[in-house]
Parts: structure tokens; C-alpha cells; sequence
């Protein structure tokens, strides 16, 4: 009898626990299945953060190697006066001609400073933004890693005038030191051609042996006029070019890809 007893009521008990179990699994499933929605929601809104990153602008480099697009970060960004700058140095056209003076292979590939390193001649708006520096915009958070650009400075940190760095690998050295400023965002195999190029290293530096040119360079905007992206943006900022300094300007590319076409004439037709 006891026996019997004993054992019906470890069948109540058992069956009291399921119920217990049941109830607790029905309490913590709207839990559960808020917790997982929260975390999509954060995942999403963290890609949307991710796309709204960069500005309308993207800037083209068109290189003896190919093609490479930039894009800035947007101008709430921490290095917004940074971004700026490059901007107008690409409406202005300062990057066209220059090279790429600098690749190490997992480092960096840097574009040499306008003032010396473009082979036009510069109008006098270009030469002024050549040698024209912005501030340092500094912050460790912002990883150097492959496609970042990074400004680079002399040991005054409020120094860096145009030359600046597509990174080819990690360098977390540089991290809070230099300003990071936007992106490669197309030209990875462009990327790859100019990183396995022959070179040859002179003191710190490790240089290309062949000329890596900058062609020409333009900017496109998202939306510009049409509404549709790509559109081709106007090289020269509204409002503080004239028509005769943009003439000028025309003139002064002109002159000076004349000047080299008959100095290569002279040297290999000679007598002509």
C-alpha cells in the first residue's frame, strides 16, 4: 500500500515538473525570439551605417595600369577636413600626371606630393592647393587595412599637404597616427598589378622601377543631377572658377603636353 502510494505520487510530482518545464518554455520563447529579432535589427542597422559610411563622391584614377575608385568617408566623419581637401584636389585636377612613388608590397602604395610629383605644368589655383596643408585628423579607431587610404604628413602632424597612401596590407603602427580617410572601393586587380611591379629600395623607401602614372582623374556623384549614379560631376567647384581661369587652366595643360611631345620628337627624330 505505502508502496503504492509512494509511487503515485512521484507520478504527480513528475507529471507537476512537466508542466513547471512547459510553462517556463512558453514564458522564455517571446524572450527568445525578441532577443534574436534585436539582434537582426542591430546587424542591419549596422550594414545600413556601413553603406552610408562614404560620401556621394568617387573619385577615378585612371593609372598606366587601370583603373582605381576611391570613396571618401562622409563628411561627419572624423576626418572630414581630410576628405575635403582630396576632393577639391580631384575637381581641381591636381592628381592628373602624378605617380604612384612608393610600392611595398604589403605596406603601402603611395601617390607622390602634386607639387612634385605631376609632370603638367600647374595653374596657379593648382599650385596654391599643391602646397596648401590640412590638419591632422587622427583617430586609432579607424584600422589601416588593405583599400584604406591613408594621408600622409611629415613629423608635424598638421603637415600633409596631397600625397597620401592606398594601404596593401595591415599596419597597425599607423593606426591614430595618420589619417584615415576613405576607401578603395573598385581596382583591386589594378591594386594587385601595382603591387607586383619590379622595384628597388632607396634608404626607407621601396620605389617602383617603372613610372606607375596617373593619367587623368575625375569625380562622379551618386545622383548628380538625373538622380541616377555615375554621373559625371563637374571638375571644377562652383562659384570660384571663372570661365577665363578655367580657360587658363586648359591652356596651361596644353602648352605643357606640347612642350613634351616635341622634346620626345628631338630625341628620337633628331634632325627633325
Amino acid at each position: 500500500m505505502i508502496s503504492a502510494f509512494a509511487s503515485r505520487a512521484d507520478g504527480a510530482l513528475a507529471r507537476a515538473a512537466r508542466r513547471r518545464a512547459m510553462r517556463a518554455r512558453r514564458a522564455t520563447a517571446p524572450t527568445t525570439a525578441l532577443t534574436t529579432a534585436l539582434a537582426l535589427a542591430s546587424l542591419a542597422s549596422r550594414a545600413v551605417a556601413s553603406s552610408a559610411r562614404f560620401g556621394r563622391e568617387r573619385l577615378v584614377m585612371q593609372t598606366t595600369l587601370g583603373d582605381v575608385t576611391l570613396a571618401l568617408y562622409d563628411h561627419d566623419d572624423a576626418a572630414r577636413a581630410t576628405a575635403a581637401h582630396v576632393l577639391e584636389a580631384f575637381e581641381l585636377g591636381l592628381y592628373d600626371t602624378n605617380h604612384f612613388f612608393r610600392v611595398d608590397a604589403g605596406f603601402v602604395a603611395q601617390i607622390a606630393d602634386c607639387a612634385g610629383g605631376r609632370r603638367a605644368a600647374m595653374s596657379e589655383r593648382q599650385r596654391e592647393l599643391a602646397t596648401r596643408t590640412v590638419r591632422g585628423e587622427f583617430d586609432a579607431s579607424v584600422k589601416h587595412t588593405r583599400g584604406k587610404l591613408s594621408m600622409a604628413r611629415w613629423s608635424d602632424p598638421d603637415s600633409a599637404t596631397s600625397s597620401f597612401s592606398v594601404m596593401l596590407g595591415t599596419a597597425p603602427h599607423l593606426d591614430g597616427e595618420y589619417a584615415v580617410f576613405g576607401e578603395m572601393v573598385e581596382g583591386e586587380e589594378t591594386l594587385r598589378k601595382i603591387e607586383a611591379v619590379e622595384t628597388t629600395k632607396s634608404g626607407i623607401f621601396v620605389m617602383p622601377k617603372e613610372r606607375i602614372e596617373i593619367l587623368s582623374t575625375y569625380v562622379l556623384r551618386e545622383g548628380a543631377n538625373s538622380g541616377e549614379e555615375g554621373e559625371r560631376a563637374s571638375t571644377t567647384t562652383t562659384g570660384s572658377a571663372s570661365d577665363a581661369e578655367e580657360l587658363r587652366e586648359c591652356r596651361v595643360r596644353a602648352d605643357s603636353l606640347a612642350k613634351e611631345l616635341h622634346e620626345i620628337r628631338e630625341r628620337r627624330l633628331p634632325g627633325n
